[in-house]
């Protein structure tokens, strides 16, 4: 993260919260200055396996309570979910997992999204306000990337991973962006593979999503795919 410039760019962009995914490191490996920038309270959530997954959220505003996990060993052990409990709404940082590997790690994928809409629907009958964001690692429509033909036997386009994504609404989720900017070709991942970046062959499969008692807190949500660094654009929302 420090080499590619992250630091630079949380200074110069300030924001008041962001969950970052895929860290692919332990906190020892971390600088000092990562560990703790100017202004920030830093949390993070390693993988057990080194060099994978991870997440972290840095703050400047001081959460009540982070919790790491929905309490379920075989996915908190990759270290993919951060619930930082603000008392006006619940951030919470995922970076959900990729089905493309093979069917095991689809079927990971299909029962983490359906752990995690439990653990949703469990906080928003406890009165609590979500704001959940992250790599969903799924496009949820054909407008969400460039190619939806080609990709239908994909992972990350099939049915039954854009299924989970209607059923989140159908509980009465929102697509944050889509508030906003009903547009194609807008996209927040590229592959790092034949200039897809600079064609913008793309893939929208990061998101904010709120449950729908936060509706009327969110201002704005847009991507700054200008933003170099990965082969992800960050994801911006006001509330």
């Amino acid at each position: 993260m420090e080499k590619k410039g992250f630091l630079k760019w949380l200074e110069k962009e300030n924001p008041d919260i962001i969950g970052l995914q895929e860290i692919k490191g332990q906190e020892h490996q971390f600088s000092q200055d990562l560990l703790s920038p100017k202004n920030y309270h830093a949390y993070f959530n390693p993988a057990e396996r080194k060099g994978y997954s991870g997440t972290a959220i840095y703050t400047k505003i001081r959460p009540k309570e982070v919790l790491k996990g929905f309490g379920i060993s075989k996915f908190d052990s990759e270290g993919r979910t951060q619930i930082a409990d603000y008392g006006d709404f619940v951030f919470m940082n995922i970076y959900f997992p990729n089905g493309q590997r093979d069917e095991e790690r689809l079927n990971y994928k299909l029962e983490f999204y359906e752990e995690a809409l439990k653990y949703f629907e469990k906080c928003v009958k406890e009165g609590k306000k979500l704001f959940i964001t992250g790599d969903y690692n799924t496009a949820h429509h054909p407008i969400d990337l460039a190619r939806p033909e080609e990709n239908e036997d994909t992972s990350g386009f099939l049915p039954i991973e854009r299924k989970w994504l209607d059923k989140l609404v159908d509980h009465g989720y929102v697509d944050c962006f889509r508030e906003f900017n009903k547009s194609p070709e807008c996209y927040t991942w590229w592959s790092m593979r034949g200039g897809a970046r600079y064609r913008n062959v793309g893939w929208r499969i990061d998101y904010f999503f709120c449950s729908k008692n936060a509706r009327s807190m969110i201002k704005d949500c847009y991507h700054l795919p200008e933003t170099q660094g990965s082969d992800h654009c960050p994801i911006v929302l006001y509330i």
